[in-house]
C-alpha cells in the first residue's frame, strides 16, 4: 500500500472519527400533542406538565385533548400571591414553577380545555405577561407595606389585572379531578416527583430547597443511576416524563436543537453541532455543580422519546415549549450525560417506576 494512499485513509478516518455531524435515529417515540409556544412568558412548567397530562390521557383513552396551560397559570397566580402576602414579602414571587403545581392546581380548581380559556384578553396577541407582573408585584408590595388590614380589597385589585390581561374565568365550569378520573382515567395520586442529590439521604423525601418551589413540593430523592434508571423504565413502558432542567449552558443549543455536556471545553463550540466526547457525570460533580448555582432550576419540558446517533450514543427527544422555530421542530436531543447532570427533577407515574423505587417508597 503506498504512502500517499495510506496518509489519505488516515485523513479520512480521522474526519469520519472526529466531524460527524448529529444523524439520529428515533428508537422510542411516544405520541403526544402538538408544539406550543409559552412566548414571552416565564409559564414553562404549566406547558410541560400541561403537555404530559396531555400525553397521559393519550395513553389512558387514545384521546387527544387541548389543555389551557393558562386556566392553570391564572389560578396559581392567586396562590402565589396568598402566599407571598402570608408571608409578608419574605417569599418568591414571579412566573416560574414547578411540575406538581400544576397537579395541585388541578386538585384545587380543576382544568379546561384551551378552546375554553386561552388566557388571553386579545386572542390575537401572543403570549406577554411582562406588564401584568410588574402590575401585580405593585399590589402585593403594597398590601405587605401597609398590611391586609389597610387593605382589605387587595384580591379583588390584583384579580382585576389578572382579569385585564388574561381575561375572566368566572363563567369557565372546569372538569374537576373526579370528572378527570372518569372520562380520562386521570388520577392525580398517581405521579411522583423524583430527584438525586447527595446533601439528602437516599430513599426519602424533602422539600428541595429552589427558587420556585414556593408551595413546598415533595422530591423524591434517590441515587443517580436509579434515577436515570426510572427515566428509561418508563419511557420503555410508553410512559412519558415531565423535565424540570437547567438550560442555561451554552451547549444548550435551542439553534440545533442539542444539549450535550463537553468533555474537553475546547469541543464547547463545535458540540452542538458535531458528536465529541462527553463528560463522565458522577453524583459528586452533579451536587458540585448545583450547590456553586452552575447548576440552577431554569425551564421545565417534556421526555417523550429516545434516540441514537451513528455513534451509538443514547439521546432524549424532548418536547419544548418554545415554539416549533426553535430546535429540530420544537424538541431538543438531551444526551444522557446532560441529563445526568442538569436534570433537576422528573415528574412520572408511579405504574413507571422500577422496582426497586416503587418499594422504597411504598407503591
Amino acid at each position: 500500500m503506498n504512502k500517499t494512499f495510506i496518509s489519505f485513509l488516515v485523513l479520512f478516518t480521522t474526519l469520519n472519527t472526529f466531524s460527524q455531524k448529529y444523524d439520529f435515529q428515533i428508537i422510542k417515540d411516544i405520541e403526544t400533542t402538538p408544539v406550543t409556544a409559552q412566548q414571552k412568558t416565564g409559564t414553562c412548567w404549566s406547558f410541560s406538565s400541561t403537555s404530559f397530562l396531555e400525553a397521559e390521557i393519550i395513553r389512558k383513552t387514545g384521546a387527544s385533548v387541548d389543555l389551557s396551560e393558562m386556566y392553570t397559570v391564572r389560578n396559581i397566580y392567586m396562590d402565589k400571591a396568598e402566599n407571598y402576602v402570608m408571608r409578608q414579602g419574605k417569599a418568591q414571587f414571579g412566573e416560574g414553577g414547578l411540575n406538581h403545581d400544576v397537579i395541585n392546581s388541578v386538585e384545587k380548581y380543576g382544568v379546561t380545555k384551551q378552546k375554553e380559556y386561552s388566557g388571553k384578553a386579545d386572542p390575537n396577541a401572543p403570549y406577554d405577561h411582562s406588564l401584568m407582573l410588574a402590575e401585580l408585584e405593585d399590589i402585593l408590595k403594597k398590601v405587605v407595606e401597609i398590611t391586609p388590614k389597610k387593605y382589605p380589597n387587595w384580591k379583588a385589585d390584583y384579580n382585576s389585572i389578572l382579569d385585564k390581561h388574561m381575561g375572566k374565568i368566572e363563567d369557565i365550569k372546569p372538569m374537576n379531578k373526579e370528572r378527570l378520573l372518569q372520562e380520562y382515567k386521570i388520577n392525580l395520586n398517581d405521579y411522583i416527583t423524583l430527584t438525586s442529590f447527595t446533601h439528602v439521604p437516599y430513599h426519602t423525601k424533602f422539600i428541595l430547597n429552589i427558587p420556585d418551589n414556593f408551595s413546598n413540593g415533595y422530591f423524591h430523592n434517590i441515587t443517580l443511576d436509579e434515577f436515570v434508571q426510572n427515566i428509561d423504565n418508563a419511557l420503555d413502558k410508553g410512559y412519558t416524563v415531565a423535565l424540570d432542567c437547567d438550560v442555561s449552558e451554552s451547549t444548550f443549543s435551542s439553534k440545533t436543537g442539542i444539549a450535550v455536556v463537553p468533555q474537553n471545553e475546547a469541543d464547547t463550540a463545535a458540540i452542538v453541532t458535531e458528536i465529541k466526547p462527553e463528560k463522565v457525570i458522577t453524583a459528586e460533580f452533579r451536587q458540585a455543580e448545583f450547590e456553586n448555582y452552575n447548576t440552577t432550576d431554569d425551564h421545565l419540558m417534556h421526555i417523550v422519546g429516545k434516540a441514537r446517533d451513528q455513534k451509538g450514543n443514547i439521546y432524549y427527544k424532548v418536547k419544548n415549549s418554545w415554539g416549533k422555530e426553535s430546535g429540530k421542530d420544537g424538541y431538543m436531543f438531551m444526551s444522557v450525560p446532560y441529563l445526568r447532570l442538569k436534570a433537576i427533577s422528573v415528574m412520572l407515574h408511579t405504574e413507571a417506576l422500577i422496582t426497586k423505587t416503587k418499594k422504597t417508597f411504598g407503591f
